[in-house]
């Protein structure tokens, strides 16, 4: 584990109570984790906005009856497959199918990919969740 640095904070009571209200929703054990856990959000999405190297996940739920969708899908993420590392298909149930796709590469790369992938019509719905790899691209 690294060094600790301890500091001191100067905010608003109106706003510490909410964020503590917020720690509490979120499970946060104390302050000092309720600030890493935002702290490194902050700095996750940095990364992003620089570009940087991340991995998604990108999860789709669609209805499986609906015609060449999960062709188009698939055609897709052939078209990308350098950011594509896995996916994982999950049937709901007759006629719902959930879909999990990882992804990794530039920022801005997984988030084209994820877009088009989204625009796919007849889907109900999906997300793309980022995180860092914590690596430093050229």
């Amino acid at each position: 584990m690294s060094r600790l640095t301890r500091f001191s904070v100067s905010l608003e009571s109106d706003l510490l109570a909410r964020f503590e209200r917020l720690g509490r929703a979120r499970g946060w054990t104390n302050r000092s984790e309720a600030l890493r856990q935002v702290m490194r959000e902050a700095l996750v999405q940095e990364e992003w906005e620089r570009d940087a190297e991340v991995v998604g996940t990108l999860t789709l739920v669609y209805d499986h009856h609906r015609r060449e969708l999960h062709d188009r899908l698939t055609r897709t993420q052939h078209d990308h497959h350098a950011a594509v590392l896995a996916t994982t298909h999950v049937h709901l149930d007759h006629d719902n199918c959930l879909e999990m796709i990882a992804l990794r590469g530039r920022a801005s790369l997984v988030k084209r990919v994820a877009d088009e992938l989204l625009a796919t019509r007849g889907l109900k719905h999906g997300r793309l969740t980022l995180t860092t790899t914590g690596r430093r691209l050229g």
